[in-house]
């Protein structure tokens, strides 16, 4: 059953989902890893390689595929297959036809724009008790921080998908760094939800750099415990990237597939 689109807040103006798309595309996967029983299941499994695929672009809003198809290409049964899939669908990656199979389904931008407000008040949360702790609290985490991104302009990785994972990274260390385990579940279930959104920023290779310089910037401010001035750094880093989520086009996502392809070869 469709879900309604969420309510607009704050005065915004809803932006409409991406167009649906039909077309069927086949869904690359990965070879199954050997499951450890104490570790995961097999739908955990499943599950996983399915969101990897979407975090990377190999399947796209609209794609179509079949519990058939992710079956033979995994190399798994029925029943795991459909447990993760029923999972994804209740977090809102896909819906289900039972005479078209399943879709992925379009971008909710109202949700994004919810999610990324959630965001922000985690990480300048997080920031702000960070700045008031002691400075040998969080030394070790604050140092490997430091080696990533407080390094010259000659040193920084080109890579543009690895340094959307340490992206990701940053803000998560972050979060955990001050210390609420609850704060920071939150927060790595907001991460895991938009992180689809969010490489599309690291398909362009000028925020790269602005990553190095922002991440930079709000570091040394928190070395420096001057929360302030970290606040106000990160809501501006975040809300960049807010700004970018709201102009993405269905075009930018299917060239990121295509570069992401193109890389694979």
């Amino acid at each position: 059953m469709a879900t309604r689109p969420a309510p607009a807040h704050n005065g915004r103006q809803r932006r409409p989902s991406l167009p649906n798309e039909t077309r069927t595309a086949p869904i690359p996967m990965n070879a199954m890893p050997p499951t450890d029983a104490g570790r995961t299941s097999r739908a955990d499994d499943v599950y996983a390689l399915l969101k990897r695929d979407i975090a990377d672009f190999r399947l796209v809003p609209g794609d179509r595929f079949t519990e058939n198809e992710v079956c033979e290409r995994l190399g798994v049964s029925r029943t795991p297959v459909r447990q993760a899939l029923f999972r994804m669908k209740q977090e809102g990656f896909v819906e289900v036809s039972f005479r078209a199979g399943w879709r992925v389904l379009p971008f909710d931008f109202d949700k994004f724009e919810q999610l990324y407000d959630l965001r922000m008040v985690l990480e300048t949360e997080a920031v702000r008790r960070l700045c008031a702790m002691a400075p040998d609290s969080n030394q070790a985490a604050l140092a490997a921080l430091a080696a990533i991104w407080l390094v010259p302009v000659e040193a920084r990785l080109p890579d543009m998908a690895r340094v959307g994972e340490l992206d990701e990274a940053f803000h998560c260390t972050l979060v955990e760094a001050a210390g609420n385990a609850e704060m920071a579940r939150v927060h790595r279930d907001v991460t895991e939800r938009i992180r689809l959104i969010r490489r599309l920023d690291f398909t362009k290779p000028a925020r790269v750099d602005a990553t190095y310089e922002e991440h930079g910037r709000i570091l040394r401010a928190v070395l420096a415990h001057r929360s302030d001035e970290a606040c106000r750094l990160l809501r501006s880093h975040i809300g960049a990237s807010q700004a970018e989520v709201r102009k993405i086009t269905l075009h930018e996502v299917y060239l990121a597939r295509s570069q992401a392809r193109g890389e694979g070869k």
